[in-house]
């Protein structure tokens, strides 16, 4: 099957104004995309399996090397559905747009190199950052201050966080249930 790209679907859908049978009375708008996504996929599946394109053909052989590493991506997502690999990508986008948000909000303010140095301090990615006393010495501040702009840097990040998250959900008291499963998504 060819390598269907998510521009193509995303100009479709775009194009198409798909986006406008979403129904908020029907459920999240995440769950219209995937279904949505779902259709396009099992479409382009059938549109490459008919005859005329090909259908009956005798596929390809891989080498050794190809299918080695096949199976070696196929048994670590054994366990992964494509909801699952939705919804840690949908999570994934809003953190990012979060963090890209923040990333704008400190160069605006001319601190773009200690944004830089201290977005690994955020989540999960902390116990792999440098540590704040080599970060003391290549910026010339202290370690504790660097701490505590690392607090502020996390505080910041959680309230956007939860902007971008509220422009998602149809009621505002979903936010807290909202950011609960987008953290449940990224870790399974």
């Amino acid at each position: 099957m060819r390598r269907i790209s998510h521009r193509v679907f995303f100009a479709e859908f775009i194009e198409d104004r798909t986006y406008a049978r979403a129904d908020p009375t029907k459920g999240r708008f995440r769950s219209f995309l995937l279904g949505t996504l779902k259709h396009f996929l099992a479409h382009a599946r059938d549109h490459d399996r008919a005859q005329k394109r090909g259908g009956g053909a005798a596929p390809v052989q891989l080498d050794d090397v190809a299918i080695s590493e096949a199976e070696t991506y196929a048994a670590r997502c054994n366990n992964w559905s494509a909801d699952g690999v939705f919804e840690r990508e949908w999570a994934g986008s809003v953190a990012r747009q979060a963090l890209d948000r923040l990333g704008q909000e400190y160069e605006l303010g001319g601190k773009r190199a200690l944004f830089e140095a201290l977005k690994f301090h955020l989540g999960a990615s902390a116990t792999t950052a440098v540590p704040y006393e080599e970060m003391a010495r290549r910026l010339g501040r202290s370690a504790a201050t660097l701490r505590v702009y690392a607090a502020r840097l996390r505080a910041r990040y959680r309230a956007i966080l939860r902007e971008e998250v509220s422009g998602t959900v149809l009621d505002p008291r979903d936010v807290d249930e909202e950011l609960r499963h987008l953290r449940r998504a990224m870790v399974t």
